[in-house]
Parts: structure tokens; sequence; C-alpha cells
């Protein structure tokens, strides 16, 4: 009898030591992998889903209805390289220094009030990347298309923790790709990113996946564009259509793949855009476009699809931002200790939490980027030195041109220097509250004129005669 307790002790111990060796041997291959596709200048209200009326994008569309939509989704600015920047290193503007693309001093410089800001054209290889963090977790990590964050060798993405960049039209032009099949580079992009994942799937991998599409050149297959115009649209709205069909196809292409390859269900999907769409697309009923801060320039689409664990068709209307993707990916890599500007989004998409994550979401952008948006504030920029706040269903402008030449505070009933709006039952921000509804005006103002202070944001400054704006080198609606 002692012999036979002594046996059963043997076998528990053994047993509970497999046991352990084998958590500790699979734990770096059961972490989930992450994939990231990202749009390019792809507007809120250029999908089905959200309620294009023009644009058929099918494969998001059906996306939508298997994972999570939120529908109060930001970009971290209002054109790419800022918002990349922000994605990237999980912070706001001011401190990346990363405003705009090539120059915060765009458009006819007589007509500006204040000097801009000096912008970053690159980010600083000191902050800690999204790749850097998931790399340090066991991560394979890849980039395929558009950085938009580097003007030397130290600020490329392989310096900066990526273990492969694929920028698309290069490598495509170097195989002698046929462009008018693929113009936009989107099944170049897609086809390379499937194989990364077809050989890094062993490990855990991130993908960020940057398609060029449908950023202006607009381009799209001749059959595409044909398929467009038998519906009566004109020639320039056809191919805008057209482009955003072909990009929609890919996502298509790496969804079935992650199905039969049995990666789906150990991969979250995250589905969005860098910021709103160029004048060529009206995202009404919001207002503006691509480059301004209002809710057309900066709102995009987002689907979240991660199958047995996020639910299916549900909506989420918590205002998130692009720097939240760092923390939740490092959260989903076991991770919860980054510090930086961003949130987890984990208990949101688990549907472990509904209730709103933070207090605010800001933005910042201390310059001037020409060609006016639709039912935009200004006849020449798209925007002026502003400062934005969200503050639950509110949301409040901050124009710096008033509020340090027009007397700031003590004349803020008179100046215009604040337009506010309540995006729940005003999403077109048609409806300046600043004049009525004083408290929660004063209430915003002080939320971003703090946050301001805490981020050490810098404010342009006044015209001298021997401080004078400069004409930036990058126009167009970069």
């Amino acid at each position: 009898m002692r012999y036979f307790f002594k046996l059963l002790l043997f076998v528990f111990i053994f047993l509970r030591y497999l046991n352990a060796h084998s958590q500790s041997t699979q734990l770096p291959a059961s972490k989930p992998n992450i994939l990231l596709v990202f749009a390019d200048d792809l507007g809120y209200m250029d999908c089905g889903f959200t309620g294009s009326k023009i644009m058929e994008t099918p494969n998001i569309d059906a996306l939508s209805k298997k994972g999570m939509v939120f529908n109060n989704a930001y970009a971290g600015a209002g054109n790419c390289a800022p918002s990349r920047a922000a994605l990237i290193s999980g912070l706001y503007s001011p401190r990346t220094g990363v405003y705009a693309v090539g120059s915060t001093t765009r458009g006819p410089v007589g007509l500006m009030k204040l000097v801009p800001v000096r912008n970053n054209v690159s980010l600083n290889p000191s902050f800690n990347t999204i790749a850097e963090g998931l790399k340090g977790q066991g991560y394979a990590t890849a980039i395929f298309g558009k950085w938009h964050l580097a003007d030397s060798k130290e600020t490329q993405p392989e310096a900066q923790g990526f273990d492969l960049y694929k920028e698309g039209q290069k490598e495509q032009s170097a195989k002698g790709s046929n462009e008018a099949a693929d113009p936009k580079g989107v099944s170049y992009l897609t086809e390379t990113a499937v194989k990364f994942m077809q050989q890094t799937k062993d490990r855990p991998f991130f993908v960020y996946l940057a398609h060029n599409a449908i950023h202006s050149k607009l381009e799209a297959k001749a059959e595409t564009i044909a398929k467009f115009k038998k519906k009566g649209l004109t020639d320039k709205l056809a191919l805008y259509a057209a482009c955003t069909y072909d990009f929609d196809a890919s996502l298509g292409v790496i969804l079935d793949f992650l199905k039969k390859s049995g990666l789906e269900k150990n991969t979250l999907v995250i589905f969005t855009s860098d910021n709103g769409a160029t004048q060529q697309s009206s995202q009404e009923p919001l207002r503006g476009n691509k480059g301004s801060y209002y809710e057309g320039g900066i709102r995009e689409p987002f689907i979240a699809y991660w199958p047995g664990h996020i639910k299916p068709g549900a909506v989420n209307s918590t205002p998130i931002i692009n720097l939240d993707f760092y923390p939740t990916f490092m959260s989903l890599a076991g991770d919860h200790h980054f510090k930086g500007d961003g949130e987890d989004l984990m208990p949101l998409l688990l549907g472990q939490q509904t209730e709103t994550i933070r207090k605010s979401i800001y933005w910042y952008f201390p310059g001037y980027l020409d060609n006016p948006v639709i039912r935009g504030r200004d006849k020449v920029f798209r925007t002026r030195p502003v400062a934005v706040v969200r503050k639950g269903d509110f949301k409040l402008h901050l124009y710096l041109e008033e509020w340090i030449l027009d007397g700031g505070k003590d004349k803020i009933n008179e100046n215009n220097a604040v337009e506010l709006y309540n995006i729940k039952t005003d999403d077109g921000e048609r409806l300046n509250l600043a004049g009525t509804n004083l408290a929660k005006r004063d209430e915003l103002l002080a939320d971003l004129l703090s946050w301001m202070e805490k981020t050490k944001a810098p404010l342009p400054t006044k015209i001298t005669a021997t401080n004078k704006p400069v004409q930036g080198t990058v126009g167009g609606e970069n």
C-alpha cells in the first residue's frame, strides 16, 4: 500500500512538471497574432457599412458584421505623417513634434497671421515604437507599404523595430510588375504580407499592412473603373469608387488566407484608416475632410475582428484614437506596463467594459495646411493653427490665431476663438454652442489648456519684422 501511494505521488509530481514545462514552452506561440490593416485617406463615409451610397466595400461590410465596430474612432491627426507617428509611438503630436507632412507652413504666407511651430519630418529614434515593444515580447514584426516617418537610415522601419519592410512600389518596379493590373500595389502588398505570415506562423507576428490606397494619385483597374462608370458616375467619382473597391478586394484576400491557413482564431485583426478623405469625397453629414479637425478629417471607419473573443456584430460608441493601439497590442502580448498617451482597448474589445475608458481625447496642429475643405471654417486653408478636445459627447476647437492675437480668454465671448459642438446630437458640427453653453465651453477649454501645458505643446508665435512665415516645400493634399 505504501508503494502504491508513493507511485501516485510520483505520477502527480511528474504530471505537474510536464504541465508546467508545456506551458512555459508554448507561451510565446500562444500569444495572439496582430494584423493591422491601415488604409490611406479612406474617409469615414467611404464605406458601405458607415452609410456610403456610392462606394462598394463588400469585404469591409462583411467584416463589420463579424467583428466589433467603433463608430467614434479617430485618427491621431488630420493627415498622414502625424497620424502614423501617433500610432507608432503611442504619443500625442506635441510629444513627437510631427504635425504635418513636410511643413507646417503650407499655403499663401501673406494670409498667415502667426509663425507656425516647426515640424519634425521623421519620428525620432529615441521613441520606443510599437514594433520595438512587440519584438521585445517575442513577435516577428513587419510593415508592408507606407511608413512616411523617415528622413535618414536611423529613422527607417528596420531601425525602429521592424524585422522586414517592403515599401511596395519600388519592389514592384524592380520586379517589372504590370502596374496596370495592380495600379496602387494593393495586390502586391497583400501577397507579400501573406507570404510573411505563412513563414512566421509558428511564432506570434505583428503585421502592419499600410496600404498606399486610396491616396492620390487615384488609380484603379480598368475593369473596375468601367464597372462604376456603368452606374452613371462621373469619371472622377468612378475612379474614386473604383480605387476604393480594389482596396476592399485586397482585404477579402487576406481574410480568406487567415481562415484557410488556420490562423484566424489566433489573430486580432484591426481595420481602419489614417485620416479622413480628401475633398474628392464629401463626408457629409460629417463636416470637413483630410487636413481639417472637424469630424470629416479625423473620424475613421474602425473594425476589430477576433473570432471567439470579440462579439460579432457589436457596435461600440466609446471615443477611441489610434494611439490606443500601442497599449492595446502590448496588453495582448502580455505586457501591461506601457506608459504612453493611449489606453488599453482590450476590456472594450472583449466586452468586459462598456463605459468610456478615458476622460478626453486631444489633437494639436500649430500650423497651416493649404486647400480649403468642404464646409470648412476657412476659404483658403484646410486648417489654421488649432487645438481640439473631445470630452464625452462634446468637442471644442480652440483657434490659436484669435486666441493669441485677439485677447484670449478675456475676450472669449467676442473673439471667435472657440467652437463647441455636441457630437452626439450634431456630428455634422453645424450648431456652435460656444456662446450658449458657457459652462461646458469653459469646462472643455480648461481641460484643453491643462493638457497643452502638460504636454508642453509649443504655441505659434506672433509675426515680427524679423520673424515671418516661410513658404513650406510640400503642397497638394498630403
